[in-house]
């Protein structure tokens, strides 16, 4: 069944835009299987996500952010190809429509289950430190961190991107389509235009001032001066012509010749911060394989992508640490949010002083997620209230180390996108420019990251060295956890969220919810958040989680209500595939 509608339904008003979205969404319910006019679907979307209702499909699915890409997964999806095929033209059409989040310009981390091998393979996509980069990169002259968005917006901030190359490894590995097809749609909806979503007018609108200081970026996101509005339609010629060059010449031709040059010429000359990526960086760049980091959690395995990103060793030691305890009360009792957030304050303390790239530092993948160490740190959530203190426990080490705790800030964008597809291949992939619009340079069409803000801004504390701190070639620390859950050595569920350092809290919520508290995979992403990573407790402002801050207060802890807007995907597998998409977000579930 064709589905791809990008020329004939292209028009301004906000009703026209909901069409639009509409051919992207899953079938009515009721009529499993056939395909309900545009406007009932828009209807039947919109009413099971607002009632919590997973989607439901028997062969394959797709979750992502923008219908548009949605669409596009799911289009590769019907034509056979597998969640290596679909993750390409997702994540080429999340560029286009989601720009502020992801695309060619960022990096990511890759999860794949190979139903054929049997085999989780996960994939290291993140971007690298320039080799003129130095651990003083992100200081002033008396030593001192500068500024976050003093460092962010402009050259310093931006990292050799990884997206692409990682895009072409995935293919390689496991693709079955040609390559040049499936960035065909985004290259098809780049010339003819698409509707901005609301989601993204809103964001240019907060963020025109530091959009506007750059001459290509302001043009497109401020034509005229004047911030996009949301249904406008939106031509982006310039990333359907570096889509056509990585067509005809794979990935590489993101790394080498004119591409390349555009990319280091912006980065060098960006007024007033300028940054130091070369060509050589980006001839040099290389996907890496890293052994997945898996937890165990009420008997499955839940596993993910290890060092450089501090996810899956995060989320696996919160995890770990509440294996031993009754959670089954819910997500309205207090002492079961004590208990999640006591081991996330600790998990957090062993992430700030251990974890980094590990091609660079020591760290200790193993001792941090090892069962008995999990079982000593757990023995702390004893007890009735808040642990006064916390620090970093003494994972076993089979080396010395001596690293002071880490400096640096992260703040959410990033998106996150799930795939199965007919063959049981399954795909769960973080992607991400890092702070929204990322560095605010746009070249060709495309964002480049400010990943490179993800580092330590301070090098040394009190003479110490700092495991994240920057050094040329390393990959900064991320917070991304990419997630397979896995049940006997199969994979029954697959998920991941956007939220900078909060992922890890976001995505370990709702691996209890599924696991714990029976929820489907629709009531598990919206269940209203509690988060807490350096001691401060944020609950979901405007939810039933603000019903906890006189109980978690009382208990000891610090309390303060806040938008927590994650961004969560997610896919059950089972006898049937159920797919789960953020309410607090634009994303929807498809599924045949």
């Amino acid at each position: 069944m064709k589905r791809y509608v990008f020329a004939a339904l292209l028009a301004t008003s906000q009703t026209a835009l909901a069409q639009q979205a509409a051919d992207a969404v899953q079938p009515e319910a009721a009529t499993q299987g056939a395909f309900a006019s545009i406007s009932e679907r828009v209807d039947a979307a919109l009413t099971a996500k607002g009632a919590g209702q997973p989607v439901q499909a028997s062969n394959w699915m797709v979750a992502a952010a923008n219908p548009w890409a949605v669409e596009a997964g799911a289009d590769v999806l019907a034509q056979g190809g597998t969640a290596a095929d679909a993750l390409v033209a997702v994540q080429a059409m999340l560029g286009l429509v989601e720009p502020q989040s992801s695309g060619i310009g960022g990096g990511a981390f890759l999860v794949y289950y190979d139903a054929a091998s049997d085999t989780l393979t996960t994939l290291d996509g993140r971007e690298t430190a320039p080799l003129a980069a130095t651990p003083r990169l992100f200081q002033d002259d008396e030593g001192e961190p500068l500024g976050f968005f003093d460092a962010v917006v402009g050259g310093l901030s931006v990292g050799t991107p990884g997206t692409p190359a990682l895009m072409q490894a995935a293919h390689d590995r496991w693709g079955a389509l040609d390559w040049a097809d499936l960035l065909a749609p985004s290259i098809a909806l780049a010339e003819t235009g698409f509707p901005v979503s609301p989601r993204l007018a809103g964001l240019v609108e907060r963020d025109q001032e530091r959009l506007s200081r750059f001459e290509t970026t302001a043009s497109y996101f401020l034509p005229g001066g004047t911030p996009l509005q949301a249904g406008q339609m939106l031509v982006n010629a310039d990333y359907a012509a570096t889509l056509r060059s990585m067509a005809t010449g794979g990935g590489a031709a993101f790394y080498t010749g004119d591409i390349a040059q555009d990319i280091v010429a912006t980065v060098q000359n960006a007024p007033g911060n300028p940054g130091v990526l070369s060509e050589l960086d980006l001839s040099i760049y290389q996907v890496k394989e890293r052994p997945p980091v898996c937890a165990t959690f009420r008997a499955h395995d839940v596993c993910g992508m290890g060092p450089p990103s501090s996810g899956a060793l995060t989320v696996g030691q919160i995890l770990g640490m509440l294996d031993a305890y009754d959670l089954s009360a819910g997500p309205n009792d207090a002492n079961v949010r004590r208990l999640i957030g006591d081991a996330s304050r600790l998990a957090f303390a062993d992430r700030g002083r251990y974890m980094a790239d590990s091609d660079f530092v020591p760290v200790p993948t193993k001792g941090l997620v090892a069962e008995a160490y999990l079982a000593e740190r757990g023995a702390l959530l004893q007890g009735d209230d808040a642990l006064p203190e916390v620090a970093p426990g003494s994972p076993e080490f089979d080396h010395a180390l001596n690293w002071a705790d880490d400096a640096s800030i992260e703040l959410p964008s990033t998106s996150h996108f799930v795939i199965v597809d007919a063959a049981g291949n399954v795909a769960s992939m973080t992607t991400t420019i890092e702070n929204a619009f990322g560095s605010r340079l746009m070249v060709r069409g495309f964002l480049l990251n400010n990943e490179l803000t993800d580092f330590s801004f301070k090098s040394h504390s009190g003479g110490v060295p700092i495991a994240n701190r920057v050094e040329p070639g390393k990959r900064p620390r991320s917070s991304m956890a990419p997630t397979i859950v896995m049940k006997d050595g199969s994979p029954v569920l697959a998920i991941g969220s956007p939220g900078g350092s909060r992922i890890i809290g976001y995505v370990a919520q709702s691996i209890i919810a599924h696991l714990d508290w029976g929820m489907d995979v629709q009531q598990a992403v919206s269940v209203p958040h509690a988060v807490n990573r350096f001691g401060k407790y944020d609950v979901e402002e405007g939810t039933s989680a603000e019903n906890l801050t006189g109980p978690l207060t009382d208990m000891g802890f610090e309390v303060g209500a806040r938008a927590l807007t994650s961004g969560l995907h997610a896919i059950s597998i089972g006898p049937m595939l159920l797919g789960g998409a953020d309410p607090r977000r634009e994303g929807i579930a498809l599924g045949q």
